[in-house]
């Protein structure tokens, strides 16, 4: 049988497995940035916690994800809930890093002036400096959607489902379409979300930094 004859036979359980893999894909990502974000706002104003609370998150993203998964069946158990903690465990550190840096970085003028004109501390993160790091933070969670897409793959082995449970049947039974048909729409999912939200970052942003690289 051919892979085209293959995906005629068995669409079905391929679209199934793809939803399933978009559904925890973004459940992960979501809750990545909600985690991230505010943490990442809040590191700034803590640079002791900073440096700690990101050696962490290294020390984190460097465990297999085999182990992880690991990890996460003996405490959650199977299904979809343990595979979500073990990617938004690897999600965070990207937009984490990204929110940190994006925040640190914003010129000092910028938020000197703000405050000059009378503004908060509020008002100057939400007005000044998260619209000027957005752009960077929206890189970190480009990374993390591809890869919490690729990661998301393994899921299948602790019974998450997804394009995974194509991949790792197909390879314990030698069966090459099943494999290309977990593989090929997760490749597939991982290069069009990356080039999704590539077009929102060029989008947010500023067109001063556009211009300057530009002239770069």
């Amino acid at each position: 049988m051919s892979f085209l004859e293959y995906l005629q036979t068995d669409w079905q359980a391929v679209m199934n497995a793809l939803l399933v893999h978009v559904q925890m894909s973004l459940l992960s990502t979501l809750f990545a940035v909600l985690i991230a974000v505010p943490a990442g706002i809040l590191l700034t104003r803590h640079e002791k916690a900073a440096k700690i609370v990101l050696a962490v998150a290294g020390v984190v993203q460097t465990i297999p994800g085999l182990v992880m998964l690991g990890i996460g069946l003996l405490i959650f158990g199977l299904g979809m809930l343990p595979s979500v903690i073990v990617l938004i465990a690897y999600g965070v550190l990207p937009i984490l890093q990204n929110t940190y840096t994006g925040i640190r970085e914003v010129d000092r003028l910028y938020t000197e002036a703000a405050r000059g004109i009378g503004m908060t501390n509020r008002q100057v993160l939400t007005k000044v400096e998260l619209p000027i790091a957005l752009p960077a933070i929206v890189a970190g969670i480009r990374l993390s959607v591809v890869y919490i897409i690729s990661w998301a793959t393994l899921a299948a082995l602790i019974g998450a489902g997804g394009l995974g449970d194509l991949i790792w049947t197909g390879l314990s039974c030698y069966d090459t379409n099943m494999i290309l048909a977990g593989a090929i729409p997760a490749s597939l999912l991982a290069i069009l979300a990356g080039f999704l939200i590539d077009l929102v970052q060029k989008a947010v942003t500023p067109r001063g930094m556009k211009t300057k690289k530009g002239e770069e």
